[in-house]
C-alpha cells in the first residue's frame, strides 16, 4: 500500500493548489482526480466560460465598429469554432496542471476515491480496478456539480447545466435562463450576443441579488438594453419536452405564463459532490449539504479535513484554493491567520462586469452604521468615454466614524481586475481618507475608486 504525507481528493482549484503548497512545505503528497486535472473549474467553469466571453466581447465590438469610427463588413460567427476556442484554452489550463504536478513532484492518482478508516482511501479506476492510499492527513476537495430543481429535472438536451451550455453542438435560437446568479447572467450574456434570444427568470426580485440593489438595478436596466428579456419575482413550475423545444410554466405576479424555447439552461446553484465519498462510514459530519470543519478545516474526525465547495461559505475558486493554503501551513504547524469571510470579492463577467466586497448598503445599515457612501459614474470618467464604456458605477460605503472602508461595489467594464485595490485596502485596514489622498492615475477606469471616496467625502471634483 502506497504511504504519503498528504492525499488530496479532487484536483480543482482548492485541490491542486493544497497538493502544491503541500509540496513545497515538504510533505509526500499525491492528488486523486477521476477527471481531468484542474477540475471544474478550470474544464467547465471559471476559466473556459471566460474564453466564450471574450468570443462574445470580439463579437460585439466587431458589430459596433462604426462606434469607433472604423468598417467591418459582412461580420459573422462560426458557433462551433467559438466553442472549440473554449474548449482548447480549457484543454491548455488542464495541461498546464499537469506540468505543475509533476514539478512539484506530487503523484496523480486517476480513478473515484472513497474514504475508508485507518487514514485510507480506496481509488477505483475507470476499469473498476480498486487500490488503497494511505496518509497522514487527507484533504476532501471534491467540489460541485450543477443543482437540480424537482420541478427542472436536467436531461441534458433541452434541459441543461452549465456544463452542457459550454459545448452545445448548436446555437439555440431561444433559450431560458432559470436563476441571475453569475451563472446564469454570465451565459445569458454570452447567448444574447451570439444572437439567441433570451429571457431570464428569477425568483427573487432583482438579477444578481446577492448584489448591492443599486448594482442589481443598473444591472437589470443594461440587460434589458441589450434585448434579453428578464422576469423578476418568477418562477418555472414545470417543463414540457415533448415536442421539439421546451415549454416552461412560469409563475409571476400576474399569473401564470407559457414560455417557448429550443433550451432551458438552470442556473440555479451547486450541488456538492459529498455523495459516496465515505463520509457516513467515517461518521464525518455533515449540514445542509456542506461538511461541518473549523476554521484550520478539520472535520470531526481527525487526520480528515475538507476545504472549498464541500464547506460552508462562498462557492468560489480563490476562496478554496485560500482554505487548501491555510488547511496545510497549519498541519505543517505554521502561524497561520484564519480566512476573513468578510473580505472575501465576488465576481461576475457578463457585460457590463459586476465586483464587489464587503457589505452592501442595506446590510451596512442592518448593521448599525452610520456610513458616509460615495458614487463616481463611469459617464464622468475620461478613460471610459475614451474606450466607449461608460456604462455604470464605484459604489463605496464607508463608516462616518472611523472611516473604515466596509463595502465597494463595482459594475462596468474591467471592474472584476479593479475590485483587488479595495480587498487589499480593507485587509490593512485602510480608511476612507487614505485612499482619497492616494494618487492614483489618470486617466484610468480605476481612478473611479478615489472619485467615489471623494463623493462620500464632499471632495468629489468632476461630478
Amino acid at each position: 500500500m502506497s504511504k504519503y504525507d498528504i492525499i488530496v481528493l479532487g484536483s480543482g482549484p482548492g485541490g491542486y493548489v493544497t497538493a502544491i503548497r503541500a509540496s513545497q512545505l515538504g510533505f509526500k503528497t499525491a492528488i486523486i482526480e477521476k477527471e481531468s486535472l484542474g477540475g471544474v473549474c478550470l474544464n467547465w467553469g471559471c476559466i473556459p466560460t471566460k474564453a466564450l466571453l471574450k468570443s462574445a466581447e470580439v463579437f460585439n465590438y466587431l458589430n459596433h465598429a462604426e462606434d469607433y469610427g472604423l468598417k467591418a463588413e459582412k461580420v459573422d460567427k462560426d458557433f462551433d469554432a467559438v466553442v472549440k476556442r473554449s474548449r482548447d484554452v480549457a484543454g491548455g489550463m488542464s495541461k498546464g496542471v499537469q506540468f505543475l504536478m509533476k514539478k512539484n513532484k506530487i503523484d496523480v492518482i486517476n480513478g473515484f476515491g472513497k474514504l475508508k478508516s485507518g487514514k485510507k482511501i480506496e481509488v477505483k479506476d475507470k476499469d473498476g480496478n480498486t487500490k488503497d492510499y494511505q496518509a497522514d492527513h487527507i484533504v476532501v476537495a471534491t467540489g460541485a456539480r450543477s443543482r437540480e430543481l424537482p420541478n427542472l429535472p436536467q436531461d441534458g438536451e433541452k434541459v441543461i447545466g452549465y456544463r452542457e451550455a459550454m459545448s452545445l453542438k448548436k446555437q439555440p435560437k431561444k433559450m431560458i435562463v432559470v436563476g441571475s446568479g453569475a451563472i446564469g447572467v454570465e451565459f445569458a450574456h454570452f447567448y444574447n450576443t451570439m444572437g439567441t434570444e433570451v429571457t431570464i427568470v428569477e425568483f427573487l426580485p432583482n438579477l444578481v441579488p446577492l448584489e448591492d440593489e443599486e448594482v442589481s438595478k443598473q444591472f437589470e436596466k443594461s440587460f434589458k438594453k441589450s434585448g434579453i428579456k428578464v422576469m423578476t419575482n418568477s418562477s418555472v413550475e414545470s417543463v414540457d419536452t415533448s415536442g421539439d423545444g421546451v415549454k416552461a410554466k412560469v409563475k409571476t405576479k400576474k399569473g401564470e405564463e407559457t414560455l417557448e424555447a429550443d433550451i432551458v439552461l438552470s442556473a440555479v446553484g451547486i450541488k456538492t459532490n459529498i455523495e459516496k465519498i465515505g463520509l457516513e462510514d467515517l461518521g464525518i459530519k455533515t449540514d445542509k449539504d456542506k461538511i461541518v470543519v473549523n476554521e484550520w478545516y478539520q472535520t470531526n474526525v481527525p487526520g480528515i479535513y475538507a476545504i472549498g465547495d464541500v464547506v460552508a461559505g462562498p462557492a468560489l475558486a480563490h476562496v478554496a484554493s485560500a482554505e487548501g493554503i491555510i488547511c496545510v501551513e497549519k498541519i505543517k504547524g505554521m502561524k497561520v491567520e484564519a480566512l476573513d469571510y468578510g473580505n472575501i470579492p465576488g465576481c461576475t463577467y457578463a457585460t457590463p462586469e459586476i465586483a464587489s466586497v464587503g457589505l452592501t448598503e442595506k446590510q451596512a445599515k442592518e448593521q448599525g452604521y452610520d456610513i458616509k457612501i460615495g458614487k463616481f459614474p463611469f459617464s464622468a470618467s475620461g478613460k471610459a468615454s475614451a474606450a466607449g464604456k461608460k456604462e455604470g458605477f464605484v459604489k463605496v460605503i464607508y463608516d462616518a466614524k472611523y472611516g473604515e472602508w466596509l463595502g465597494c461595489h463595482m459594475i462596468g467594464a474591467g471592474v472584476t481586475d479593479m475590485i483587488a485595490e479595495a480587498v487589499v485596502a480593507r485587509k490593512l485596514e485602510t480608511t476612507g481618507h487614505e485612499i482619497l489622498k492616494a494618487v492614483h492615475p489618470h486617466p484610468t477606469m480605476s481612478e473611479a475608486v478615489m472619485e467615489a471616496t471623494a463623493a462620500a467625502y464632499d471632495e468629489v471634483i468632476h461630478i
